[in-house]
């Protein structure tokens, strides 16, 4: 792991890389891992893919707001010197870039919106629980059993729920309550970078009418609802997000 601005990240560069370099950005709880690996190893690319403050690799604290999040992003960028990225984000991920496409256009050559939506609220008592660290591993058991399909294995789930409840305490309290401010509804209109969609069919976060409602409001093609997957469709369909990355990278520059 390489760290700047205060953030590690894993950054793959092929031979020869063109275009814009790639940012995925992981939801709530998340780390860099829960990309796919091909996607975050796409041959032909800069790929940068980021533990968000107070995650993974990268040290407390974190933030607590979609917009406080995107801006130590742009520090990161400004750190390694990259005008202008695709940015994929996953779940909070997603806010993230919308945010970024929003504040920073001029920074936003394109996104990849997998598993996110317009406006993230969260279950009040999940929020509450969130913030006794005695809950822990409830939180991460209810978050585990929301976030697949039906037909994930128990293998993904445990990883899953054993992931979130390794976050630093106050960590995934701050997402949730950074998720749940978030509200982009009436400001989509706004974004001119072109964006592709990805949802899981059985996604019951980030329902598929989530993923509609951008997919009509954004600039774009490309909305992929993938059969059987819930909302850690990056873990549960890694070839069909990593192909979505690819498409989009492929109409960027």
């Amino acid at each position: 792991m390489n760290a700047a601005a205060g953030m590690a990240f894993e950054e793959q560069a092929s031979l020869g890389a063109q275009g814009a370099p790639l940012l995925l950005v992981h939801g709530a709880g998340g780390t860099h891992l829960h990309w796919p690996e091909a996607l975050r190893r796409l041959p032909g690319r800069r790929v940068i893919a980021v533990d968000l403050p107070g995650h993974g690799d990268s040290p407390p604290p974190g933030e607590r707001s979609v917009p406080a999040y995107a801006s130590r992003l742009l520090a990161l960028l400004d750190a390694l010197g990259i005008a202008r990225v695709a940015v994929g984000g996953h779940s909070m991920g997603g806010a993230i870039a919308l945010t970024l496409a929003l504040s920073a256009p001029e920074r936003v050559a394109g996104l990849l919106l997998v598993g996110t939506g317009a406006r993230l609220r969260v279950t009040p008592a999940i929020v509450l629980a969130s913030a006794d660290p005695s809950r822990s591993r409830e939180v991460a058991d209810a978050v585990a059993g929301a976030s697949f399909g039906s037909g994930a294995s128990p293998e993904l789930r445990r990883a899953l729920a054993e992931g979130v409840e390794a976050i630093p305490p106050g960590i995934l309290h701050g997402d949730f309550t950074a998720c749940d401010a978030f509200d982009a509804m009436e400001r989509l209109g706004a974004i001119r970078a072109p964006a592709r969609i990805v949802v899981g069919a059985e996604d019951r976060l980030t329902p598929p009418r989530y993923a509609a409602f951008l997919r009509e409001r954004l600039p774009g093609d490309g909305l992929l609802t993938v059969p059987g997957a819930g909302h850690m469709v990056t873990w549960e369909a890694p070839d069909a997000v990593t192909a979505e990355g690819a498409l989009l990278l492929a109409g960027t520059t």
